[in-house]
């Protein structure tokens, strides 16, 4: 386009030289191919090694830069996975040794331990970092039980400590069946949903708060019992109930003051409510002997809460 323009509109502002039509070729013909060729008649001095060493130190800084945030990151991770994995093992030792003691019963220890090892768990999302990999620093701790279930329940070594605070008869096996699907589902919830979503949030606030507490209310005060299932009591499903939505809008609150999540709390609470109220009628089914309410009940609540709150 600036071609013909060259030609037919030479610079008014320069006299034309006496010989116009011999000079007027070479200019347009350097102004043409600098339009049409510009990096190759770049002047020397532009492509030089003050440049080109300006450029590289640029580009390492800002490589070095990024791998810096990637170690700092990896290492905050580690340590809260770290941290996150001593607690959890306090917590039950904590709990063995208060039931050793007879200050509280063996079978109030285990089901402490169920409520606190998922409520607590899930409230240390938070410590983890904004990286995209985060997520799967915090799988490493259920991830570690998991592990500690599968060497204790295969009889590869014994802790008549561990095995007493989790298990209901004391038998090694039964590590590999509630309690395994228990730290499954922990693990699932972080890796599938983490903490941007209150589908995840949910399901392991009703696994852990609501189941436990249904047990243990509904063991202390259960007398009557639901008239489709003689293993189940009133009391204990209306704790599952009351306590599944207790904790979840705890945990909902508590992800949403930390700008997780954008809730409408006034839909909020009656989808809560729905989720708790599917979660605490499938735990009320003659189903427990064949499936786990460590299965049951999180993936009906995850199910639930998909339809109500969406992914």
């Amino acid at each position: 386009m600036e071609f013909p323009l060259a030609v037919l509109y030479p610079s008014a502002k320069s006299p034309a030289p006496r010989n116009h039509r011999s000079l007027k070729a070479p200019s347009i013909l350097s102004q043409s191919s600098a339009i049409l060729f510009p990096p190759l008649l770049r002047p020397p001095t532009m492509l030089g090694a003050s440049d080109r060493g300006g450029s590289s130190r640029r580009l390492c800084a800002g490589t070095a830069s990024g791998a810096n945030g990637l170690i700092a990151e990896a290492l905050h991770d580690g340590g809260a996975a770290a941290l996150v994995t001593a607690g959890g093992y306090s917590l039950v030792l904590a709990l063995d040794n208060l039931a050793r003691r007879n200050l509280i019963e063996q079978s109030l220890s285990r089901k402490i331990v169920h409520v606190l090892s998922g409520i607590c768990y899930m409230a240390s999302w938070p410590i983890f970092s904004s990286s995209s990999q985060a997520r799967y620093f915090a799988a490493v701790v259920p991830l570690l039980n998991c592990a500690r279930l599968l060497f204790y329940g295969l009889s590869i070594a014994t802790n008549e400590g561990v095995i007493k605070s989790i298990t209901r008869e004391g038998k090694p096996e039964e590590l590999l069946k509630g309690p395994l699907y228990y730290v499954l589902t922990l693990m699932f919830s972080s890796l599938i949903f983490w903490r941007e979503s209150p589908i995840g949030i949910i399901s392991l606030a009703v696994m852990s708060g609501g189941d436990g507490f249904a047990d243990i209310l509904g063991r202390r005060y259960g007398s009557r019992k639901l008239p489709y299932n003689k293993k189940k009591s009133w009391v204990g499903s209306i704790s599952m109930f009351m306590f599944g939505f207790i904790f979840s809008s705890m945990m909902l609150y508590y992800f949403s003051a930390l700008g997780y999540l954008r809730l409408d709390w006034e839909s909020t609470v009656e989808k809560v409510a729905l989720v708790a109220l599917a979660a605490a009628f499938m735990e009320s089914l003659p189903i427990s002997d064949a499936i786990d309410d460590n299965i049951t009940v999180p993936v009906t609540t995850m199910a639930a809460a998909f339809l109500v709150f969406g992914y």
